[in-house]
């Protein structure tokens, strides 16, 4: 497929600079991109490299530096380069409606208009798919379930009784939203299960990683508000709220009852103990071990969980003890001290 530069820039709503009938074949990064493709390039640090590069164009944010190249000035260079990069490839999203024959759903449920549903898929009693849902091969949403408009479902999710899902969010494969929450009771020296009779929310842009899984409340609701996203393998524990637009990448646990403010980062496998509240714009660094409430705007390091600072000043002093051990035993010699 060939496309000039021209079009390329109406796709995208585009400025060009240099030759708009330039013939583009195809699409790629600046180390793989040859002549006759279009790469990009988001910040002038990597300008060098474009200047460098054999592709025949390139796209980038408004008033970037000249090149010497074709170029396509955009507000979202990265943004724009996907776009394209989808449509030349032939990776755009379906959006035809198409319910598979191998589909079983509940004739009590509701499907919205232009909802693409796959093989071997289960909806429940009395759930609400919205508009232009794309559900993959095996899912299972159960019974009471509610999904806004736009929501993508990756194969053999799981959506348990009454979740609640709002518009644009994405679910990856193998996702469960919903199991029990671990909680038990002991009684005459047993573990007896406590009821989860709570649900999950998952608010608007939502975005869950594959294998990831979210428990339902006991009797409230688990909640991730809007536009957080969530990495593969996570676990958050029931009658959690996370707030609005959380990072959290992959292996991180945060166990039950937690609560965090908006723009809270955790890094890969930090874990949080229940009951702990972290504030806003707070991160948490890799393997880090929460164990007591955080304040707004604070960076933690380590286990159990300081202040960068402290961890900083801890790590030097260790990083000094083989000298302070071998100053203590010059003491003790000159002591005479065992």
């Amino acid at each position: 497929m060939s496309v000039t530069v021209r079009q390329l820039a109406e796709w995208v709503h585009g400025e060009v600079v240099g030759s708009e009938d330039l013939l583009i074949t195809a699409a790629r990064p600046l180390k793989d991109a040859q002549s006759g493709h279009l790469s990009f390039v988001d910040h002038e640090k990597h300008l060098y490299h474009a200047q460098q590069s054999p592709a025949s164009a390139l796209i980038a944010p408004r008033n970037f530096k000249d090149t010497g190249k074709t170029m396509i000035y955009v507000a979202d260079a990265l943004g724009a380069f996907a776009d394209i990069y989808a449509r030349l490839h032939g990776i755009e999203q379906q959006d035809e409606e198409r319910i598979h024959a191998r589909a079983c759903i509940d004739d009590t449920a509701t499907i919205g208009a232009r909802a693409n549903i796959g093989a071997n898929v289960v909806i429940g009693a009395r759930t609400t798919i919205g508009q232009r849902c794309r559900i993959s091969p095996g899912v299972v949403i159960g019974r009471g379930c509610i999904l806004g408009d736009d929501v993508t479902i990756y194969p053999n999710a799981v959506l348990y009784d009454g979740t609640i899902v709002g518009n644009r969010v994405i679910l990856h494969a193998g996702a469960v939203i919903g199991a029990d929450g671990f909680g038990y009771r002991t009684l005459s020296g047993k573990h007896v299960k406590v009821p989860q009779l709570g649900n999950v929310v998952l608010q608007d842009d939502v975005e869950i990683g594959a294998n990831t899984t979210i428990d339902r409340g006991t009797f409230g609701s688990t909640v991730i508000c809007e536009g957080t996203k969530i990495d593969n393998l996570v676990m958050i524990g029931h009658n959690c709220r996370i707030g609005r637009h959380n990072l959290f990448v992959s292996q991180v646990g945060i166990a039950g009852s937690c609560k965090t403010g908006d723009y809270v980062v955790i890094a890969g496998q930090a874990g949080i103990a229940d009951h702990c509240t972290i504030g806003d714009f707070t991160q948490v660094g890799g393997k880090a071990g929460v164990h007591k409430d955080i304040a707004a705007r604070q960076k933690m390091l380590g286990n159990p969980a300081t202040t960068d600072k402290e961890y900083l000043r801890s790590v030097m002093c260790i990083a000094k003890l083989p000298e302070l051990r071998r100053e203590v035993k010059r003491i003790q010699d000159h002591l005479g001290l065992e």
